[in-house]
């Protein structure tokens, strides 16, 4: 019967025609596979135990081979080793199999169940309502052997949201389009999660990265993080080579019986080395930031599907997601300080769901205004433009900002002039200057802006940061007031945003008291069930 129906549909998507009659037929046959399907405890892919136990056994590998290296005399040399290796592999793979054999997971006609757990037994119950979109995720290692991780998206956020490791790819997609459809209640269609998944329709290409955009954005992406990488590999090494390379007095000895050889080179020679040095860090950063760029953001895709925002991406570990538009909160219009200078900026979606570890989801992480701004209407918002009413924050906001940014540094400098010579005093004194003439400086940088539909708020000075709410799609206004804001008479209007944050500092009160109203009248104007169909 599983086999008539996917006929049927594939019948359906090529466009062949069918009769009422046998479109009623397909129907019925349709429920009774799902009825099938329904109620019924699954278990994840088997040979996902063998990505589970070697994941497991990644997290031990290297505490597992220093331990083995300290006790290696009792251990026996290699015979030893390897039989504690082996041991190790046996544990994971039971512990694997036990978790496995006891995490099923049910798609009911109402919600969708997982329980797990060895000992102590967890059972968690989504409704299909409450689930914003199913993603799927492939790291390598999963990728290698055909598996993806499947998250169904609640709104919860992180570690809340309920997660499927590991299915096949045909059974993840099946299981998606499965949960889609009665989510949006379309009883005439389904899938069999044990054969072939529907394909995902494809769409519109609205962006796209290729090698040589990713490399110029990989330039852009400056990074240091293997130097921490390494820091925290040398925090092995004490164990191995019985040298404590954090003690300061071993450093301290290596520079004084250094001086004297680097002295022999000459003041240019010297200055050389520095520079050398200098270069040397900007290589590895750059290439850092390229190898980071090429693994996140490689075959970058965003299209625009019947269902959303499709965005696609990953070398090893690929992402697939989904994002309805009328999920979409609000925008994140972003750059850095030295792309900027460039014409480069990178738009982010707002929603319920979170974007692998990142607050928002990356829709054109390295795009031109020109490119950005077609995405921003797709998604039913407007593109800022200086044709927009804007306002600036209070002017008393602009000089209590100014006038504590200094005056911390102000302070620090009494101390320093007492414990310390009386030209160090200057440091923190010019500091002082300069941080409050840069605050004074950015102010008007920092604007605001309502529209019939939009709240706009624009901020920062060398790497300015816009964000676009839609009016009927918040949840909250309020109005906030320190002690100081009290007295001075501003406010910070905070505005209540799922899936991310949205205030506008240093309103007069009055024109925060009018935006308050302004906005209120458009989320009490709109009926929110409309948004969820």
């Amino acid at each position: 019967m599983t086999d008539e129906v996917g006929k049927d549909i594939q019948a359906s998507a090529s466009g062949v025609p069918r009769t009422a009659a046998a479109a009623k037929a397909n129907a019925t046959k349709a429920d009774a596979a799902k009825a099938d399907a329904t109620d019924e405890p699954r278990r994840t892919a088997p040979i996902g135990l063998v990505v589970s136990a070697i994941g497991a056994l990644r997290q031990t590998i290297v505490p597992l081979v220093i331990g083995g290296f300290a006790f290696r005399e009792e251990l026996g040399a290699l015979g030893g080793l390897a039989f504690l290796l082996l041991a190790i592999i046996a544990v994971n793979m039971g512990v694997a199999y036990l978790r496995w054999l006891r995490l099923t997971y049910t798609t009911g006609a109402e919600d969708i169940r997982v329980e797990s757990g060895i000992v102590s037994r967890a059972a968690r119950s989504v409704p299909y309502e409450r689930i914003q979109d199913v993603s799927l995720e492939q790291k390598l290692l999963p990728r290698l052997f055909g598996l993806v991780e499947v998250k169904f998206e609640t709104g919860a956020g992180g570690a809340d949201d309920l997660k499927l490791a590991y299915l096949t790819e045909s059974e993840g997609e099946a299981l998606r389009h499965l949960i889609r459809e009665r989510r949006d209640e379309e009883a005439a269609k389904t899938t069999d999660l044990a054969g072939e998944a529907e394909i995902e329709e494809s769409g519109e290409v609205l962006f796209s990265m290729d090698s040589r955009r990713l490399f110029t954005f990989g330039l852009f992406e400056f990074s240091l993080a293997v130097f921490a990488v390494l820091g925290g590999l040398l925090q092995y090494v004490d164990t191995i080579v019985g040298i404590e390379l954090w003690d300061p007095d071993l450093w301290q000895g290596w520079i004084e019986s250094q001086s004297g050889w680097l002295s022999s080179f000459g003041f240019v020679a010297q200055i050389a080395g520095v520079v050398a040095g200098v270069i040397a860090l900007l290589i590895v950063g750059s290439a850092t930031g390229l190898v980071r760029t090429f693994l996140r953001d490689w075959e970058f895709v965003l299209e625009k599907t019947a269902r959303g925002f499709r965005r696609r991406r990953g070398m090893f570990t690929r992402t697939d997601v989904v994002m309805p538009v009328h999920r979409v909160q609000a925008l994140v219009l972003g750059t850095g300080w030295l792309r900027y200078r460039f014409g480069w900026h990178g738009l982010k979606f707002v929603s319920l769901a979170q974007d692998a570890g990142a607050q928002n989801h990356d829709v054109a992480p390295f795009a031109q205004l020109e490119e950005i701004n077609p995405i921003v209407r797709a998604a039913g918002f407007e593109p800022p433009s200086e044709s927009l009413d804007w306002h600036h924050a209070s002017r008393k906001y602009r000089f209590d900002s100014a006038a504590i940014e200094g005056g911390f540094f102000a302070l620090a400098a009494i101390p320093v002039a007492i414990f310390a010579p009386l030209p160090f005093a200057l440091i923190p004194l010019g500091l002082a200057i300069f941080f409050a003439a840069a605050n004074l400086y950015a102010w008007q940088f920092h604007r605001h802006a309502l529209s019939a539909n939009q709240v706009f708020g624009r901020k920062g000075l060398l790497s300015p940061t816009t964000r676009i709410a839609s009016r009927v799609k918040l949840h909250s206004v309020e109005i906030v007031q320190g002690p100081i804001a009290q007295r001075r008479g501003y406010a910070t209007l905070a505005l209540g945003l799922a899936g991310g944050a949205f205030a506008i500092p240093g309103l007069p009160l009055a024109r925060a008291r009018e935006l308050r109203a302004a906005i209120l009248d458009s989320i009490a104007a709109r009926d929110f069930s409309e948004l969820a169909r």
